[in-house]
């Protein structure tokens, strides 16, 4: 067999598509690649333009190790985007002193910056924000914009200075934490309004950001078509980080007229505006229900109420809530539907949606979506295609003869150094309730031959979904001889409320019993040998990992990733104590259900040998509990080691860190498989 570390190497060429926006002719798409960088071990993120009639090649604007977002101006000769990047070179010939170097080890600030497509040149930066700039939205004429930022006092700016310098971590508020970034304080995000042509700045002191859910959805700006009104998320709460829920408010640009859309009953995410600047769009599910799908809501600011236009469906928006306007009327989405993403068309008057693009097939996922001047750009992926833009007529959608137009050829010299695995989807019962799985044969296995090893890879969530899409790991093992199950076990989304609220305060026990169902299905089918099974799985997947091997012997070892297995010492050392409240009470009230939906209760039980991995700044899933499973295995003289990644959040960042994880989750499965020779 190859050396695993010789074939991970063509990791570092793994190109990832992030971000897609039409422009407003709809005649080019924008997009956005997450790369590689092997030598200075960075990801970096390029910017691109294609012709939306794929008539020429891509081309590149920029390579900025954190390029996001871009959006077109409303005329379409501009194209915005976020970035840490060097300082804008007039900006610097500005300063009292030009010369001036900045301090050692100082990385740039998130700032918003713009292209002028139709003059040419070089990106010009349009804020100068200290704290940097989180989100934005262009206003109708394309003069100004509107952006996020945080705006500190200045005893808090005096905080600040201390915790760069390594001082104490002072917290006041309730949600102490959040995965991604650390330490929270009490700096208050406001709107701006920036001139674009002055970079001068506005505040409007009425629209602000608070509570537990702003480091998820920030403020999400988004100005009306009309220029008369700039919605954004905020909660108003006594006590906003105790609230699972966030409301939706527009303000006038001047920062009067502030006006709440919502009841407070909606946890909420960002709007979109309508062109006739009537409609706000925007994705929702019950503050109190964490299993409720993610529904559109369409606010009529002229009736002055809201509706949902999905709930018929029983389906959540897709990952990302991607949506878009089509008409004044109309808009299509993703949702995600039986283990697919999928693209729906929405009336904004009425809840009637329809499944439209019948071109997708079943092993065809739709990950990104952006539309306007008529075309529809998607994100599409397959098992052995990673996600490249494609192109359609908005007209086309519902014509079964019309294919997309595909622009881009990511990662197809890479690809083409693997041969494609055999992909199916199965379906089979799990105390009387059918459940569906993917499973991939390595490329040229004959099923009936039955000696392949499995490699059960779990996802996470767990209101979350497998989908075809297309994940490097699973061609690396596929092409390594193993098989792969990927289960949608119950408390899955993408198969209607009821399947997934099915696990509702009772966590590890239908998932686990679903996962050893597949196993045992693909086993007795005599598709892999039973011998040469391995279970892994990331956050509630490694949780899961952790729930099978202490329930069943179906395992020949184990890998858990970055997981939860002792949820009543998890409570309030993490990010999410809100969820767990909503769910299963408080600890000190509820302990006996805490401790029924640790894994770590039952580890005596478990006796295989167990990989146990953790980022070291993780506070979605923090380290201790890695730790406490690691040595709880380790105690009884079962075979274990110990992973964890310095300074990594909930999360694989770095390549070299990423190459490592394959390689440490591979060569642990090759270990303890007894037909490894």
């Amino acid at each position: 067999m190859t050396d695993v570390t010789d074939q991970l190497m063509h990791h570092y060429q793994l190109t990832e598509l992030t971000d897609l926006a039409v422009s407003p002719d709809g005649e080019r798409i924008a997009y956005v690649t997450s790369e590689f960088d092997a030598e200075a071990n960075e990801r970096l993120s390029s910017l691109f333009v294609v012709p939306s009639d794929g008539s020429k090649e891509p081309y590149r604007l920029s390579r900025a190790s954190t390029a996001s977002d871009p959006q077109w101006s409303p005329d379409g000769d501009r194209l915005a985007f976020l970035a840490a990047r060097e300082e804008d070179s007039v900006l610097r010939a500005a300063k009292d002193d030009p010369d001036e170097e900045p301090e050692e080890d100082e990385e740039p600030e998130t700032q918003l910056w713009s292209f002028d497509l139709a003059r040419g040149g070089d990106a010009r930066q349009l804020t100068t924000f200290d704290e940097g700039v989180r989100e934005f939205d262009w206003g109708p004429k394309g003069e100004r914009v509107v952006v996020t930022a945080r705006d500190p006092t200045e005893d808090q700016q005096e905080y600040l200075e201390q915790r760069e310098d390594n001082g104490p971590v002072e917290v006041d508020r309730l949600q102490h934490k959040y995965d991604g970034e650390g330490w929270l304080d009490d700096v208050t995000s406001y709107l701006f309004i920036v001139d674009v042509a002055s970079r001068e700045t506005t505040r409007l002191d009425n629209a602000y950001g608070a509570g537990a859910r702003e480091p998820a959805t920030g403020l999400s700006p988004a100005w009306s078509p009309d220029g008369e009104r700039i919605a954004f998320l905020s909660t108003r709460d006594e006590r906003p980080d105790n609230a699972t829920y966030s409301d939706v408010y527009t303000i006038r640009p001047d920062g009067t007229g502030l006006e709440q859309l919502t009841d407070s009953e909606l946890a909420t995410g960002g709007g979109n505006w309508g062109p006739n600047s009537r409609y706000l769009a925007f994705p929702a599910s019950d503050k109190d229900d964490a299993y409720d799908p993610t529904k559109l809501y369409i606010a009529d600011t002229e009736a002055g109420d809201y509706q949902s236009v999905s709930t018929s469906l029983d389906r959540p928006l897709g990952r990302g809530g991607a949506f878009d306007w089509t008409g004044d009327e109309t808009l299509v989405g993703l949702i995600g539907d039986e283990g697919r993403t999928r693209v729906v068309r929405f009336d904004a008057r009425a809840d009637d949606p329809e499944r439209v693009f019948e071109q997708q097939t079943e092993f065809e996922n739709v990950a990104q979506l952006s539309a306007d001047g008529g075309t529809l750009a998607l994100g599409i992926s397959g098992p052995h295609e990673s996600s490249n833009v494609h192109s359609l007529d908005v007209a086309a959608v519902d014509a079964d003869d019309v294919d997309p137009e595909r622009l881009t050829d990511l990662n197809d010299e890479l690809l083409a150094e693997y041969d494609e695995p055999d992909t199916r989807w199965v379906e089979f019962e799990s105390d009387g309730q059918p459940v569906e799985a993917l499973v991939y044969f390595p490329p040229g296995y004959d099923p009936e031959e039955g000696t392949a090893p499995l490699i059960t890879t779990i996802h996470g969530g767990p209101i979350s979904y497998d989908s075809p899409a297309f994940n490097y790991d699973y061609t690396f093992w596929t092409n390594r001889g193993y098989a792969l199950l990927r289960v949608n076990y119950r408390g899955s989304s993408s198969y209607g409320g009821e399947f997934s609220g099915a696990i509702e305060g009772d966590w590890g026990h239908w998932e686990p019993a679903d996962v050893i169902a597949g196993i045992e299905h693909v086993t007795d089918q005599g598709w892999v040998d039973d011998d040469r099974v391995f279970v892994t799985g990331f956050s509630y997947g490694g949780a899961q990992t952790a729930y099978i091997l202490s329930q069943s012997d179906v395992a020949t070892a184990g890998a858990a990733e970055h997981g939860i297995y002792d949820r009543y010492a998890y409570f309030a050392t993490g990010d999410s104590h809100n969820r767990m409240q909503r769910d299963f009470g408080l600890p000190w009230e509820d302990e006996e259900t805490y401790r029924d939906i640790s894994s770590i209760t039952d580890v005596g039980e478990i006796d295989a040998p167990l990989l146990v991995t953790a980022g070291e700044n993780d506070w979605r899933c923090p380290p201790t509990q890695s730790e406490q499973l690691y040595v709880s295995v380790s105690k009884q003289g079962i075979d274990s080691r110990l992973v964890v990644y310095p300074d990594e959040n909930h999360n694989i960042g770095e390549p070299d860190r990423a190459v490592h994880r394959l390689s440490e989750l591979t060569e642990w499965f090759e270990k303890y498989d007894p037909g490894t020779e």
